[in-house]
């Protein structure tokens, strides 16, 4: 069991979820004051993907990054920045002409899912270490040993910290690959994602199974979707793990009850409490995670 968690709080994503919730934040503004509640309520950590503020879609643009980071930093709340960098891995295809791309591709090289991140210097990025069937239909997430290559070297020149985000058991192979090449600084970070079809399910044997792949010295978390992101807060922290919650990931506090990321980020506190263990602060967060101290930022 690991007695010094990290509370990590997802706040927006990617997914069709803003439709679906009205506490799902769009807008720069949003993002950030939902990042803000959360540090506030414990989180640690923040992970922060953007949205067109018009449609509510997920975006890439620099200029929206920009602003949510700007809003949070100048806001005097102490927390670690968390920014996606798998944006512009999305394929969809045509059924019947697979060569051809279609509708909800977005579809880029491994330096372009990065100029936010060479811009504003987070502390954290994450890296998607594997390609997948990502849900029903025709949809691929493309992220190929290659790029991830390509992508970790440039993370490494920067100084920001991956955290490679892990969707199923082959993906956990090639990340320990990246480890023993060296394109990952020690203490390495992984996100064990559970529960994600079509990749590693929300099962407590999988998750230990994957722990078991790690490599020494390793930080990890973990989370699953939906109905069990909850109670898989006690299940990461049990397995000697870190923790995360957020709209990315779950809309609701209970059923039928719609939450707010403030609130998901209290309820993980209270579970990690109730098992006899602290919640760590944005300090102890980056000694745990070995990150580089930053100035002017």
């Amino acid at each position: 069991m690991n007695r010094d968690v990290i509370i990590t709080c997802a706040v927006t994503g990617a997914g069709d979820t803003v439709g679906r919730s009205p506490h799902v934040p769009v807008t720069p503004a949003q993002i950030a004051s939902d990042a803000i509640a959360a540090a506030r309520a414990g989180a640690a950590v923040v992970h922060i993907h953007v949205r067109d503020p018009e449609t509510g879609s997920p975006s890439r643009a620099v200029e929206l990054y920009r602003e949510t980071v700007t809003l949070i930093r100048d806001s005097g709340v102490d927390v670690v920045l968390n920014l996606t960098a798998g944006m512009g891995g999305d394929l969809v295809i045509d059924a019947e002409d697979p060569l051809k791309p279609i509708d909800g591709t977005d579809l880029v090289n491994a330096l372009e899912r990065l100029p936010h991140v060479e811009e504003l210097l987070p502390d954290i990025c994450t890296l998607d270490c594997g390609s997948l069937n990502f849900g029903e239909g025709n949809q691929l997430y493309i992220s190929t040993p290659d790029m991830l290559r390509t992508g970790a070297r440039r993370v490494q020149e920067l100084g920001v910290k991956p955290e490679l985000e892990i969707f199923d058991t082959g993906q956990l192979w090639f990340a320990t690959v990246l480890v023993d090449e060296g394109l990952i600084d020690a203490p390495s970070l992984f996100q064990l994602c559970m529960g994600i079809p079509y990749g590693a399910p929300a099962d407590p044997g999988v998750l230990a199974a994957e722990v078991n792949l790690l490599p020494e010295g390793a930080n990890f978390a973990s989370f699953a979707i939906g109905r069990d992101q909850l109670p898989w807060v006690a299940q990461s922290v049990l397995a000697g793990g870190h923790a995360r919650v957020g709209l990315e990931d779950n809309l609701y506090l209970s059923r039928g009850v719609k939450a707010t990321n403030e609130q998901l980020t209290e309820r993980a506190v209270e579970i990690v409490q109730n098992l006899g263990a602290s919640v760590a602060t944005p300090d102890r967060a980056r000694e745990i995670l070995g990150l580089k101290e930053r100035t002017g930022a």
